[in-house]
């Protein structure tokens, strides 16, 4: 059992200017008695909860076993010898899971599990882009969901993109759903000296558009020694003036073994990432985007209850057998060009 004075210790160090983040005894004392139910149902079910960066600290302090971006967690379900897989994130990531790990029970606790990237399309899309194309090898984004994926040739994520579409035979690329991480690899692959013809689908993250160049032209201006770093899913003109570029799990990989340098790290991505590192880089000067991602942070330690205890039908994954191995293909080849 942990007390409220235990984690109001453990929470102490979160301190961006939000009140969802700010950690009294009173919210102490309220979320421990669900903290604990959680660790209860966790060993009685052997289940491994996985969360997201995104999602709350509630969860990502006080529950998960895991935490990181989708495509680490899912690596890790893959090998984790759980049962029960309960991956607090959003749909798309929850299904992900589960086409590495099919034999096991994988649930998705999140009442508004959507994504802007993964609903802006869907298979039957994909379909006629492919009758449209047909001498394009169409590269899906991990943001996608399973009947997606399925119809797609290789799998990425915002770590691997760039490596992969060099590696991939093809000199016709179609990119999708993310124009804008299209239009970087496209961009980066040129600056290298590989061309390739890579059209991309008009799909975007809500959060990452958000953030413009002139914010970083700001920022400088206030903070000469700045290293901005920006998530792939950023416009092009805001990457072209990032001093680092990476998912997010490269990116706090970056200041965590640069936090001791007397400079701000200016994140441009969802402010989960900044929030972590206030916790897990206490040494790090760290300006965080105040951007939430409303999918994400519809995550809850009641919801997680919920799961655990009664899951809904609707709450556990099921992928249909055909859509399942057309899928796992689609990923087995990100993995044959990642690894």
């Amino acid at each position: 059992m942990i007390t409220p004075s235990a984690l109001f210790e453990k929470f102490k160090g979160v301190s961006l200017l939000n009140p969802l983040c700010a950690y009294t005894m009173e919210r102490c004392e309220k979320i421990a008695p669900q903290i604990n139910r959680i660790l209860e149902l966790k060993k009685e079910k052997n289940a491994l909860i996985l969360a997201h960066s995104y999602v709350h600290p509630d969860i990502i302090y006080g529950v998960a076993d895991h935490v990181g971006d989708s495509y680490g967690l899912a690596k890790i379900g893959k090998m984790a010898p759980a049962d029960l897989i309960v991956f607090p994130s959003v749909r798309f990531m929850a299904e992900t899971v589960k086409i590495l790990s099919p034999q096991k029970t994988v649930i998705d606790p999140n009442p508004n599990g959507g994504c802007s990237l993964a609903d802006s399309i869907a298979a039957t899309q994909v379909k006629e882009l492919r009758k449209k194309y047909p001498k394009h090898t169409f590269v899906c984004y991990i943001n996608t969901t399973a009947s997606v994926k399925a119809e797609c040739d290789v799998c990425v994520t915002s770590s691997n993109v760039i490596q992969i579409i060099e590696k991939i035979p093809s000199d016709k690329i179609y990119f999708l759903p993310d124009k804008l991480m299209g239009e970087n690899a496209k961009n980066l692959l040129q600056k290298r000296g590989v061309h390739k013809e890579i059209l991309t689908y008009p799909g975007t993250c809500y959060v990452h558009e958000e953030f413009d160049a002139g914010s970083i032209d700001l920022i400088r201006s206030q903070n000469k020694d700045a290293l901005v770093l920006a998530h792939p899913e950023c416009k092009p003109e805001v990457v072209a003036k990032a001093d680092v570029v990476g998912s997010t799990t490269q990116m706090q990989n970056f200041v965590m073994q640069r936090q001791k340098e007397n400079r701000p790290f200016v994140l441009l991505t969802e402010c989960g990432v900044a929030s972590r590192l206030a916790m897990e880089a206490p040494l790090a000067r760290v300006i965080g985007g105040c951007t939430m991602c409303k999918y994400m942070r519809s995550n809850s330690l009641a919801s997680i209850i919920e799961a655990l205890e009664s899951p809904r039908s609707s709450q556990i994954i099921e992928i249909e057998s055909s859509t399942l191995e057309r899928a796992s293909i689609c990923l087995e080849r990100m993995f044959h060009y990642a690894e």
